[in-house]
């Protein structure tokens, strides 16, 4: 099954969601077009503010991506978060202890191993789901828990550097992933998950591996008549998923914060999701839905200083879009899955 592009839709919808804001705007006394003229200027406005735009982007992507490749197996995967702070911490781990790997080898490693943290982290919930019968919704979500407060139990008291701030000791200057738009925070993270964005269509769409995971994900009882294992494919999948929210983890530390730092995602794995529905569940609309976002954190807050408008609302706007764009996504997709099994869907 090939989920396609609606392109218009998309852009109705979000037009819609934008108007809707301004319409809230007016209603609480804000004057509506000054505060979105600021949104857009603080998004796009300067080099600064696109270089900011593409930084909030890019944690979304990678984690709307790892969303993306789990539901395409049928794997409803709402761990991301917890994947994505694991997979941060592990890197952060990396990149301290050791400090005598050249660059760019020891970038490279680890963002890796922030890769090879999500994807073990991913693994657990997947057993539970394959082998035992565990609804993944229930088991990712209680994970994501436990990575929250276990990576903060570790920068709080045994990693925590010195001085007020929960955080560990800086990585070394050798895994840090350079700066591609000084002086603004926007690193080689950014093309790296542009880069996967291509490799994950190409997977789904020219692989056999691919294939097969989409298969399962369209009809798993047609599949395993044909001789698609079931199981090996959804494993295959969330340790995938788990692998890109590592991944973003990752380079959101050696990119931007040089550093664990408690607290540091304000949810970029709970926004992938939405992100990822936005983008009409296709690694190509996960960008560009991915820089909506990147534009509405970034623009909000200019918003936000210039016209005092409160920061909420950009997030009303979010709201909007999500529920213009990603409900009838999901509901369709849902809706689908319980139809009668056909072998001819796969």
């Amino acid at each position: 099954m090939r989920l396609r592009l609606t392109v218009p839709v998309e852009l109705f919808a979000i037009g819609l969601a934008f108007l809707l804001g301004m319409l809230v705007l007016f209603l609480t006394g804000y004057p509506p077009f000054s505060a979105l003229w600021a949104l857009f200027r603080g998004a796009f406005g300067t080099r600064n503010a696109i270089g900011q735009t593409l930084t909030q982007a890019t944690p979304i992507l990678f984690t709307s991506l790892a969303f993306l490749l789990a539901f395409r197996s049928g794997i409803f995967n709402i761990g991301i978060e917890g994947q994505f702070l694991i997979g941060a911490f592990t890197a952060a781990l990396f990149g301290i202890s050791f400090r005598g790997l050249p660059f760019p080898l020891h970038a490279i490693l680890a963002l890796f191993s922030g890769g090879f943290g999500g994807a073990v982290y991913a693994l657990f919930p997947a057993l539970l789901k394959v082998y035992l019968g565990a609804h993944e919704v229930i088991t990712t979500m209680m994970l994501s828990y436990v990575a929250l407060y276990l990576t903060s139990y570790f920068v709080n008291y045994p990693l925590k550097a010195p001085g007020w701030v929960a955080q560990t000791e800086p990585v070394a200057p050798s895994a840090r992933l350079p700066r591609i738009l000084p002086p603004t925070q926007l690193s080689l993270a950014f093309p790296i998950a542009l880069g996967l964005a291509f490799l994950v269509l190409w997977f789904l769409e020219r692989t056999v591996p691919g294939f097969s995971i989409r298969a399962v994900g369209a009809n798993p009882e047609a599949s395993e008549n044909r001789g698609i294992s079931v199981r090996k494919y959804q494993i295959l999948a969330f340790v995938l998923s788990g692998f890109i929210a590592g991944v973003g983890g990752g380079g959101e530390i050696l990119g931007v914060h040089g550093r664990f730092v408690d607290g540091f995602s304000p949810g970029y794995g709970w926004d992938g999701i939405a992100v990822s529905l936005v983008g009409r569940l296709h690694p190509l609309g996960c960008i560009f839905a991915s820089l909506l976002f990147g534009m509405l954190r970034a623009g909000g807050m200019t918003m936000t200083r210039v016209t005092k408008v409160p920061l909420d609302l950009s997030l009303i706007i979010q709201a909007l879009v999500i529920l213009l764009v990603a409900a009838p996504v999901l509901i369709e997709q849902l809706l689908t899955r319980r139809r009668k099994p056909r072998r001819s869907e796969v």
